[in-house]
This record gives structure tokens, C-alpha cells and sequence, in this order.
């Protein structure tokens, strides 16, 4: 115990921008992984700084606890089962079990429906209600569906009402942008914030982040373009909305050494020199969240490495030409051989390729094609250390790829293991577990309460045979 306070000490005094705020509506906000994780957040940062905006707020933040410790806050060591509300910002279907995990440590019932007055409101949003909050249906009192900014003051409001626990959640159950489970038939909509709250941006720059002491700065919001695996595709009706730069530069402290820019495509941003220009000629280091392939030019890459990034890092997703055009992907090989080309001319040390496998209609003709693209990258850049990030394709709900099938996880390796032995030693390969994907996908596709099934996986111990046990005949293995 004593451990654990002396760190969650050195950590607050290597922050910079921490909040200490005073008020009587008190929130714990959660992130149901490590704070390393939590804190290169964009999302969970953004909603820490607009909650201790709100008049009479605080929020105190929390993370998935070391083993053996118990649950509490960063900033006042409270325990987070005494805060009245516990939020959750929940990033994509794994961290579901994480975050049954921390309501039992803090002593909150798991699921809603066995919640009392006497208990506090759980609650959670995050990247995974733009495609299916299944996964934390049962446990949620309420669940805010999309980009919460315009939801977070008239939510406290109602919740400090000193209403019944039922007519509270009817009244929240009418607005838009709100799913009650225990009275909605289904998830509503994903809402969009008023642009008045753009660009998003954090609080808290520290060493301790998974980033480094970067400051993180929203550069645009969605997606211009229509990859169909994608939940921020532009036919998903939320298209992609600019930040002018000035905007994105006032909303930086002086004090910040590094500064992200995040966003689904942020080097499709009109004015995304500029904006690096600016940073440089600040003598700031920066970083990207997105590089399309097809935007690069000499002078991004010239500015990327003044600004002090070291990695190039861009996506194919499809293994081949014929795949990326299926899923509207349009980048095209000469693009990805340009990367190559700016990597060696800048001395890039690293590059980085993104491709799934397993996609719709993929062959292993696509494979090879896959393998001749990455042996000519490294050909044309070899001085520069490249790898192979692949992932498995996992359709999500709310794309246009919803219904089709995962590859199988059989498959799923034999593919990995093709190009592993076509590519090492020269490239790295770094591979997502299609044990995981499986799983990831298992758990997209439900549409009905998978909450039960998620935490009999939990409580068999949380590894894949837990799971594979906890899910059989939910899909095909």
C-alpha cells in the first residue's frame, strides 16, 4: 500500500497541468487501463478538463490498479466506490473485463440492474460507441453514445437531482445522445459536439504518458474518406471537420516541449504545414497520430524530422492494389514506394507499414503482392529499419463491412507465418495475435447483453481459452 501512494506521488509531481479543482459533484474518471495508457488519451483527457470546468464539478482520475491495490484516485487517494459517479472512458471491446475489474475492486455491484440508491451512478463513453457498446451495456447506468463534449454538464446536472435513481434515468433516457440500457430497446445514434468545442485538447503533459511529455492538440475531427472497415468512414454521416490553425495553436501552453496533433487524418489537414512550420519554429518536438501515404511530400517529412519524429509510419491495410481499391482504400503502390524514397532522403531511422490480413476475397496472390511491395520499400530505403505491423481484418458494426466474417484464427496465423518467413530477418514483423482479434470480433458482433459472457471469461482468468470457453457458439472459431 505504501508503494502504490508513493507512486501515484511521483506521478502528480511529474505532471504539468494537473487539475485540483473544488466542488460538490464529485466523479471518478476511469480508464480501465495503466496510466501510461490513460494518459496518451486524447478522448479521456478532454473529458477530465470539461468536467472540472463545469460549475460546482470535480474530477478526480483513476486507472486499472497494480495487483493487490486497491482502487482509488490519482489526485486525492480517495477510494473510487465513495465518489457518487464513476465514468468510464472505454476504448474498444477488450477493455470491458478491465473495467468490470475495477467496479469490483471499488466495491460498486457489476451490473445496473443490481445497483441502489445507495450506490454510485456508473456511467462511460469513449471510441467504442461509435460502433457497439454491447460490451458494457449491462454495466452502465447510462452510456453517452458518440462525442460526449455537449453531453457532460446537463448529464451532472441530472444526476445531482435529488430524483429517484428511476425517474433520474427516464429523464436522461429522452435526450439525444444518451443510451439507457435498462429502458432503450438499443444503442442510439453516436452524436456529434457543436464545433464550438474543437479542437479537443488535454490538460496534462508528463513523462509518465505512454507518449513521452507530449501535449496533446485535436487537428481535425473524422474522416474525409470512405474506407469501408472504417467506423469514421465519411458515409458514416460525421465526414471530417478542420481546425483552423490558429485555433490549434492558441490551444497549446507556451510551457508544452511536445505536442501530438490527433485526429483520424491529420495529414489530410489543409493547412498541416503550417501548422508544423509553427511548432518547429517554436523549437518544439511533434508527433502525428495519422500519416496517409498519399500526402506525403518533402517538405512534411523535412519538417517530421526537425520536429524530432523518428518513425515514418503509414498504412497500406490492404495487402494488395485490388484489395485496398475493394475497401476503398486509395492508396496505391507507387504511393507507399514514394514513403521509401522521402524515408531514405531524410534518413528516416525507422519506417513503419500498417496492413491487415484476412480481409474479404484476400488470396495469397495478395499476400505475395504484399511481400514484393515491402522487399522493394526496403530496397529503396536501406538504411532505414522497417517493419510490418499486420492485424487481422475485424468487421465492426456501423461500417459497411458490418456482416462479414472474421478469417478464422487458424487461418489468421498460417498467413502470418507465410509472411513472416518470406520477410524476416530483414523486416520485422509485428503482428496482432489473431487469438485477440478473434476475441475483438466475438465481442463486436454482439447484439445482445455479452457482459455475462465477459466476465466468465474474467473470472476463468482472462486469457484467450477463458474466452474461446466464455464465447463458443457466439461466433465460429
Amino acid at each position: 500500500m505504501l508503494l502504490t501512494v508513493i507512486r501515484m506521488e511521483q506521478r502528480l509531481a511529474a505532471e504539468n497541468g494537473t487539475l485540483h479543482g473544488v466542488g460538490r459533484r464529485q466523479v471518478a474518471l476511469v480508464y480501465p487501463n495503466t496510466y501510461s495508457v490513460g494518459m496518451a488519451s486524447l478522448g479521456y483527457q478532454t473529458v477530465y478538463r470539461l468536467l472540472n470546468s463545469i460549475d460546482d464539478t470535480v474530477a478526480e482520475r483513476a486507472f486499472l490498479p497494480e495487483p493487490g491495490a486497491a482502487m482509488t484516485t490519482l489526485e486525492s487517494g480517495r477510494s473510487v466506490g465513495d465518489f457518487a459517479v464513476v465514468a468510464f472512458s472505454v476504448g474498444y471491446e477488450l477493455d470491458a473485463a478491465a473495467a468490470l475489474s475495477c467496479l469490483e475492486n471499488a466495491g460498486i455491484p457489476l451490473w445496473a440492474s443490481e445497483r441502489t440508491s445507495s450506490d454510485p451512478w456508473v456511467v462511460a463513453g469513449g471510441p467504442l460507441t461509435y460502433s457497439n457498446p454491447a460490451p458494457i451495456a449491462a454495466m452502465c447506468d447510462v452510456v453517452l453514445m458518440g462525442e460526449a463534449e455537449d453531453l457532460l454538464e446537463s448529464l451532472i446536472d441530472l444526476l445531482w437531482q435529488p430524483n429517484p435513481r428511476a425517474a433520474t434515468l427516464e429523464k436522461i433516457a429522452q435526450l439525444p445522445g444518451f443510451y439507457v440500457p435498462s429502458i432503450h430497446d438499443g444503442p442510439s445514434e453516436p452524436v456529434q459536439c457543436s464545433d464550438a468545442h474543437l479542437p479537443a485538447h488535454g490538460a496534462i503533459w508528463t513523462h509518465g504518458s505512454a507518449l513521452g511529455d507530449m501535449f496533446l492538440v485535436e487537428a481535425e475531427r473524422g474522416c474525409s474518406r470512405g474506407c469501408s472497415f472504417c467506423v469514421m468512414h465519411k458515409g458514416s454521416g460525421r465526414g471530417m471537420r478542420v481546425v483552423a490553425k490558429e485555433r490549434i495553436l492558441a490551444a497549446i501552453p507556451a510551457s508544452a516541449p511536445r505536442v501530438g496533433l490527433v485526429g483520424a487524418a491529420v495529414s489530410d489537414h489543409p493547412q498541416i504545414t503550417e501548422i508544423l512550420e509553427a511548432l518547429v519554429a517554436d523549437h518544439r518536438q511533434v508527433g502525428l497520430s495519422s500519416l496517409r501515404a498519399d500526402r506525403l511530400n518533402d517538405d512534411l517529412v523535412r519538417l517530421l524530422i526537425r520536429g524530432g519524429v523518428r518513425t515514418l509510419t503509414i498504412a497500406a491495410d490492404g495487402a494488395s492494389e485490388r484489395l485496398r481499391q475493394n475497401l476503398n482504400k486509395h492508396i496505391r503502390r507507387d504511393h507507399l514506394l514514394a514513403a521509401g524514397r522521402f524515408a531514405a532522403l531524410h534518413n528516416m531511422p525507422q519506417l513503419k507499414l500498417y496492413a491487415m490480413i484476412g480481409v474479404p476475397t484476400e488470396t495469397d496472390a495478395d499476400l505475395e503482392e504484399l511481400i514484393e511491395l515491402v522487399q522493394e520499400m526496403s530496397k529503396i530505403a536501406p538504411l532505414t529499419r522497417m517493419s510490418l505491423a499486420l492485424s487481422p481484418f475485424v468487421p465492426k458494426l456501423r461500417t459497411p463491412l458490418a456482416d462479414l466474417a472474421f478469417v478464422g484464427v487458424q487461418e489468421a496465423e498460417r498467413r502470418v507465418r507465410k509472411l513472416r518467413r518470406a520477410l524476416e530477418p530483414r523486416i520485422s514483423l509485428k503482428p496482432v495475435s489473431p487469438r485477440w482479434a478473434w476475441v475483438e470480433y466475438a465481442l463486436s458482433q454482439s447484439r445482445f447483453d455479452v457482459g455475462q459472457k465477459i466476465n466468465e471469461a474474467r473470472n476463468l482468468g482472462g486469457g484467450f481459452a477463458a474466452y474461446r470457453r466464455a464465447l463458443k457458439g457466439v461466433v465460429p472459431f
